[in-house]
C-alpha cells in the first residue's frame, strides 16, 4: 500500500488504493496496469472537481442557508455535466 493512503480505509472501506513499488523490487505487470487505470480515473475526477471549484462552492465557506447548499451544488454539478456532455443519470 502506498504510504500516502495510510488510514484511508478507516474512513472509506471501499477506497481503491494504488500499489507501491517494493523497496529494491518492481511491480508486476498486473499491478502496473491497475495503477495506470486507477490513475486515469483519478485524473478525470480531479479535473471535474476543478471545474466545480470554478463556481467557488467547494473552495469558500458557504455563507447562505445550509438547506440551500444541496440544491445549489446539484445545479452546479448539472452545469458542469452539461458542459462536459455527460448524460443525466
Amino acid at each position: 500500500m502506498d504510504s500516502a493512503y495510510q488510514g484511508i480505509e478507516e474512513f472509506h472501506p471501499n477506497a481503491e488504493i494504488p500499489f507501491k513499488k517494493p523497496r529494491g523490487g518492481d511491480l508486476d505487470e498486473e499491478e502496473k496496469h491497475y495503477n495506470e487505470v486507477l490513475s486515469r480515473i483519478r485524473v478525470k475526477v480531479e479535473n471535474i472537481l476543478a471545474k466545480i471549484k470554478v463556481f467557488r462552492i467547494l473552495e469558500d465557506r458557504f455563507r447562505n442557508k445550509r438547506r440551500r447548499y444541496s440544491i445549489k451544488f446539484k445545479i452546479i454539478a448539472r452545469i458542469v455535466n452539461l458542459k462536459n456532455r455527460f448524460s443525466p443519470a
